[in-house]
Formats: C-alpha cells, structure tokens, sequence
C-alpha cells in the first residue's frame, strides 16, 4: 500500500487550525445519511476497535444515532462531522485513477498523517501510512475544518496500526 511521499507538515493543532482558517468560507460534507463502508476483514477488526474509543461529544458536538447503526461510521452534529473506517483508498492515492497526485498535501496532528481534500462545503481528511483508511468529513461550519482532528489522533494512533 502506498502512501504520500514524507512530506506532511508537523503542524500544532493550532498551527494547523490557523493554516486553514484562510479557506473557511470554502467547505465539506454536509448532513444527512452518510454511506457505511464495507471494509475487509483486516480493516474491520481495526474499525470495530476505533469504534470503542470514539469520543461521545467532538468539539461541543454530540454524537448523533440518526444514521445507520455502524461500527464503521459515526456522526457528530448538525450539519454532521462524519467519520468512516475502512473507506476505499483516496483517488488521489490510487495511481492510475484519474486524480492520483503523489504530491497531494497532506498535514501530521498529533502522530496521525492526515491527507488534506478541500470540498465545497468544507474538508475531507483521510489518514496515510495505516493498516485501514479512516475519512473525516468536516463541513465548513465549523471552520477550521482541523479542530477535530487533535480528538482523533490518540484514538486512531491506537488502534489503527502504521503501515511502516
């Protein structure tokens, strides 16, 4: 499995919030029924162990149980901040699609390497170099889109294993 090039930036969380505060008005996602994936086997036992760690509020938001029942998907508010475990690999990680960019920026919060996609209402952001891809879909509400990702560093660094 191949990830971005060394190239993630050891930002702060509040360095990082800072970086991306300047594309606020541009965002990601949006509420509504998220798509539950379906990964393998492998993914799977790290999902479900994701699953146990994910906070109850993210950020002042409560986890929602609106959409489906899933320990590969969780939803934290209105308009909701999705996360999803064991998603495909990022077009723009897939040589041979159509998007793949080997330089595509990607940030490090806290341990986890977090590959950047700036959406229209938002961002999504996709962890790198482990053993199942987690996807955190932020819209811009909540600008900046990083803040959330310092909740999700410690329990995806302990629970999905670094490829390296």
């Amino acid at each position: 499995m191949s990830v971005l090039p060394r190239r993630p930036f050891r930002l702060t969380s509040v360095l990082l919030a800072t970086a991306l505060a300047g594309t606020a008005g541009c965002s990601a996602g949006g509420s509504g029924s998220r798509p539950v994936p379906t990964p393998s086997a492998q993914a799977a036992g790290f999902c479900r162990a994701l699953h146990e760690r994910l906070p109850r509020t993210l950020d002042g938001l409560e986890r929602d149980s609106a959409g489906p029942d899933s320990d590969f998907a969780a939803d934290w508010g209105d308009p909701a901040v999705q996360l999803r475990c064991g998603v495909e690999r990022p077009e723009l990680l897939t040589p041979g699609s159509e998007h793949y960019n080997p330089t595509a920026e990607a940030v490090e919060v806290d341990g986890v390497t977090w590959l950047l996609e700036k959406q229209d209402d938002g961002y999504r952001f996709t962890t790198t170099g482990r053993k199942a891809f987690v996807e955190v879909t932020v819209p811009g509400k909540y600008a900046p889109e990083t803040g959330v990702l310092t909740e999700f560093a410690a329990p995806v660094e302990k629970t999905v294993p670094s490829e390296l």
